[in-house]
């Protein structure tokens, strides 16, 4: 067997391994191979909580393992929920400067340190709220927790690296603007949400520019409270240990009298359908996205909804890779999902394809979303998409890294510390019934906008059959 022939196999077998259906060299495999073993639960850490006088919550998951201990504290309503309808983005530069400078360090100084902790510190957000996480070797836990809670609370956001971010964000917008697909999402998550905040989490050129130091501080003593924050604490450290540091860094924080940020309103679940054009001139591809609500993360039907929407887009295995790249050859690659957030979400459907083709792939498109939505899928197809997600979710959270993080987004979404081992049995019960039913109520056809990025000379004609595109320049 030559090297390449090996490589085949070992790539099929490790394919295999994650759940996933392969086509071509892989039906070839020996016929002796044995059974997929069951899926490893991953235990429910044994969580000890503290709430500190001030309100913020206190998690800590102790583990054996590499003397590292790893912190994220997470911020409710701080991210793009709060952006002003004006300064969309806004939640994203703030995030970013967080480790640019506090009352007390400069950014060298808190790099310098944060690598002198054997570690880093970082933060990012999303559209429910903000993440501050940092971690360091086991012995210099204080210090690391010290140095996370001086980011999080005394951000000074000096101007000269308010400027610095500004000038980078301006290129990196004009580098996204000239992407068809940055263009597609921004109209999606209009065409889904209308004027909800989740509609908003790209930056414009005036949100950027209208950036200032003031501003930043004045948005961050509005977003950051206490009692709205959980800090999760994993790693090789006793949970005693962990609530006195914690005491120590974030005890005296006092956030009362700050101006707040109201409850994010619930997202709606139903929108009339859009057929949007978005042109660009002497474009030979067509960026096609499909898209309607659906339903926040901890809704009960977010779980079978996800595996409608793996079976349907999720993987290379997935029916619309296999229709429209593997049989139809239209394009490289195609997909569609679910997304999900605290009060809303929505299901998707995305392609670049070749300007001829366009009307063919959304004929495929919805061809396979009818399907799904009126046969069940079968055993097999169904079992590989379960230990696919799965699988993927078990290896997404081995590292304590991982944990602590998914432990802190599913307390930004509303969800318990307990779905963290809840999770895989209930991917593993859902029914073939309730795929198909859940496909028919979200991925129905009639349900979803179509989104165009392309010269509409050129595919206008393709497009009449599903309706009247409006034209957006």
């Amino acid at each position: 067997m030559t090297i390449f022939k090996h490589t085949l196999l070992a790539l099929a077998v490790s394919a295999l391994a994650c759940g996933a259906v392969v086509a071509g060299p892989a039906a070839d495999l020996p016929k002796d191979l044995p059974p997929y073993a069951a899926d490893k639960p991953l235990p429910v850490p044994d969580i000890a909580k503290k709430t500190l006088a001030n309100g913020l919550e206190v998690w800590v998951v102790p583990r054996d393992g590499i003397p590292r201990v790893d912190y994220v504290l997470a911020v409710r309503n701080a991210g793009y929920v709060a952006d002003a309808s004006d300064a969309p983005g806004f939640a994203s530069l703030m995030a970013g400067l967080l480790t640019e400078g506090t009352a007390s360090r400069d950014s060298r100084e808190i790099a310098e340190f944060a690598q002198g902790q054997g570690g880093s510190v970082g933060a990012s957000v999303s559209s429910d709220g903000a993440l501050v996480y940092g971690n360091a070797l086991a012995a210099n836990a204080g210090p690391m927790l010290s140095l996370l809670a001086d980011v999080a609370r005394t951000p000074a956001f000096p101007d000269s690296e308010v400027k610095l971010a500004q000038a980078n964000a301006l290129q990196a917008l004009k580098a996204a603007e000239a992407q068809p697909g940055f263009r597609a999402n921004r109209a999606l998550l209009s065409a889904v949400y209308g004027d909800h905040p989740y509609a908003r989490t790209q930056p414009t050129e005036a949100s950027i520019m209208a950036v200032t130091p003031a501003a930043l501080r004045s948005e961050h003593q509005r977003r950051f409270h206490p009692d709205r924050s959980l800090l999760v604490v994993a790693g090789r450290i006793d949970a005693d240990d962990a609530f006195r540091l914690a005491e120590q860094a974030f005890g005296d924080w006092d956030a009362s009298g700050a101006a707040d940020v109201p409850a994010t309103p619930p997202a709606r679940r139903d929108a009339t359908a859009q057929r949007l054009l978005l042109q660009r001139d002497g474009s030979v591809q067509s960026t096609l996205r499909l898209a309607s609500p659906a339903v926040p993360a901890t809704d009960p039907d977010a779980i079978p909804l996800q595996l409608a929407g793996t079976v349907l887009g999720g993987s290379f295995s997935s029916r619309v890779m296999q229709n429209l790249r593997e049989e139809k050859g239209y394009t490289y690659g195609a997909r569609a999902g679910l997304a999900t957030a605290a009060e809303g979400g929505y299901v998707s459907g995305s392609a670049d394809v070749r300007n001829e083709v366009t009307g063919a792939s959304l004929t495929e498109f919805f061809k396979e979303y009818a399907r799904i939505g009126s046969e069940p899928v079968p055993v097999t197809e169904l079992d590989d998409t379960k230990r696919y997600v799965a699988g993927g979710y078990l290896i997404g959270n081995q590292m304590q890294a991982s944990v602590a993080a998914t432990l802190a987004s599913n307390w930004l979404v509303g969800l318990p510390p307990g779905y963290l081992g809840e999770y895989v049995p209930k991917v593993r019960a859902v029914s073939a019934d309730q795929v198909q039913a859940m496909a028919a109520k979200y991925f129905a056809p009639e349900r979803q906008s179509i989104i165009v990025v392309g010269d509409g000379g050129a595919i206008a004609e393709q497009l009449a059959e599903w309706g009247e595109f409006r034209t957006v320049d």
